[in-house]
């Protein structure tokens, strides 16, 4: 008995394009999910996915760093699927596991690859703070710039205390009144301390 083959395709962010990944394969039907994967459980679309899935059926991922972010997920991603009877392939890594094949060389494969996966975004982001780090050091703005300055909050606390309103200083001053609100409290906070 065959069952239908589900694509998942994953991109980091909206910007990126999706376009590679699958390309080619017989699909009929495809989850796309457009944001970062560290967590599983805050991808809906891959929640919907897994859901959709049925025995016989077969999850095709261009890759494992695409599936899942860590290596705790990613074999609890794929254990549940293969107890579930349902196949998973892993096109860039040329892996199949499903509940017919017990292979462990396989096994082993997809557990060297996704703690290689889980090690090289753990050496990025130690990468990316490292140079965060060494830009503030150098005084670079990391980061939007403050929408107000100090002196714009001192004269918009003036004029609020003459009785003018937030609302109309927030538009004058091209912010929202969230964003208003906000600076007026950090400013205070930071004066009191």
């Amino acid at each position: 008995m065959t069952g239908k083959h589900v694509g998942y395709i994953r991109v980091s962010s909206i910007s990126q394009n999706t376009d590679r990944q699958l390309d080619g394969v017989a699909l009929d039907k495809v989850f796309t999910e457009k944001m970062s994967g560290k967590s599983a459980g805050s991808r809906e679309v891959l929640s919907s996915c897994l859901d959709y899935l049925r025995e016989h059926d077969t999850l095709h991922v261009h890759s494992i760093d695409r599936l899942a972010r860590n290596m705790t997920d990613l074999l609890s991603i794929v254990d549940d699927l293969i107890h579930r009877d349902v196949a998973v392939r892993f096109h860039s890594e040329n892996l199949t596991f499903s509940p017919e094949t017990n292979d462990p060389m396989a096994s082993l494969m997809l557990h060297m690859l996704g703690a290689f996966a889980e090690f090289e975004r753990k050496l990025i982001g130690q990468r990316r703070r490292e140079g965060v780090e060494a830009a503030r050091k150098r005084g670079k703005q990391i980061g939007r710039p403050k929408a107000l300055s100090k002196d714009d909050l001192d004269n918009i606390r003036r004029r609020i205390a003459a009785g003018e309103f937030k609302r109309d200083l927030a538009e004058e001053y091209g912010v929202s009144r969230t964003t208003l609100y906000a600076a007026l409290n950090a400013s205070w906070h930071d004066s009191t301390h």
